[in-house]
Parts: C-alpha cells; sequence; structure tokens
C-alpha cells in the first residue's frame, strides 16, 4: 500500500504514519510543502527510531508524484464529506490512499476530479469537525490491509 499524505502541516501526526507506514510495510508519499523541515525534533520523537525502517519519498507538489506514478495505480482520496463510506470499496495492494493536511484536507479540484474515489470515515458528533490525521490513516490502510489478507504479517 502506499500512504500519501499532501501538504502534512503538524510534524507529530507525520511522525506516527510514518511509523504506522514502517509497521506495515507501506510506502509513504509526502507531497511538499510541508509544514515542518524534516529535521524537527517533534517529527523525529514520533517517528521514533523508524524512520530508518520506512520506504518513503518526498515530492515537490502534487504533479510530480502523479507523473512519476504508475498509470494503473488507483488512489483513494480520504476527505470528510465525501459520497462513499471508506469501508465500501475493494482495496487493492498497490493502491494509494491520499490524506489532505490537518487544517484545510484536500483541495477541492483534486476531490472534484476524482468523486468516484472520495471516501469518508464517519463522525457520528455533527459538532466535531475532523479526526486526527494520524488516526484516519490508521483506521484506513488497516481496513486496507484486513481485506487483503494482512499481507506480510508475521
Amino acid at each position: 500500500m502506499h500512504v500519501i499524505l499532501f501538504e502534512p502541516e503538524i510534524p507529530p501526526n507525520t511522525g506516527n504514519v510514518a511509523r504506522l507506514c514502517a509497521a506495515t510495510g507501506s510506502t509513504l508519499h509526502l507531497i511538499e510543502p510541508l509544514g515542518f523541515k524534516l529535521d524537527d525534533r517533534q517529527l523525529k520523537r514520533a517517528g521514533m527510531d523508524y524512520w530508518e525502517q520506512v520506504r518513503w519519498h518526498r515530492w515537490p507538489n502534487w504533479q510530480a508524484f502523479s507523473s512519476e506514478q504508475p498509470a494503473d495505480r488507483r488512489y483513494w482520496f480520504i476527505e470528510s464529506k465525501g459520497p462513499r463510506h471508506y469501508a465500501e470499496v475493494q482495496y487493492a495492494a498497490d493502491d494509494g490512499l491520499v490524506f489532505g493536511r490537518e487544517t484545510a484536507g484536500l483541495p477541492q479540484d483534486l476531490l472534484e476530479q476524482n468523486r468516484d474515489r472520495w471516501l469518508r470515515l464517519p463522525m457520528f458528533n455533527p459538532l466535531s469537525r475532523s479526526l486526527n490525521l494520524s488516526n484516519c490513516v490508521a483506521v484506513v490502510l488497516f481496513e486496507a490491509l484486513r481485506q487483503l489478507g494482512f499481507p506480510g504479517e508475521g
């Protein structure tokens, strides 16, 4: 699986996602601009010593990222108000899970261009605005891995 963080802003969230990717064997893609420096102490602390175990790539923007990816890779865009529930789709091993900035989410034009692959996590409290980014990644990634029979578990 591929986890794509579009312009992440909060170092501990990115560090936690890196740790999750290391534990699951997923590849992490960071789309710039980032809201922190990669040598940020909080980022390293949140990722602990897992950064050495993570397959990760840094991209200057969405265009550079998408132009270098296989044409047949599917991307799922996880954002509030998506028309489909994240557990309603069938994931494939090489799929990409795309998550937006903590404060602004994914760009509306990107979501509209990919409306058939725009997913949401349900929130039951109407006063809640959002869920934590690293929690969202964990929920969706583990659902995808569950569907795939937890490949590589060992």
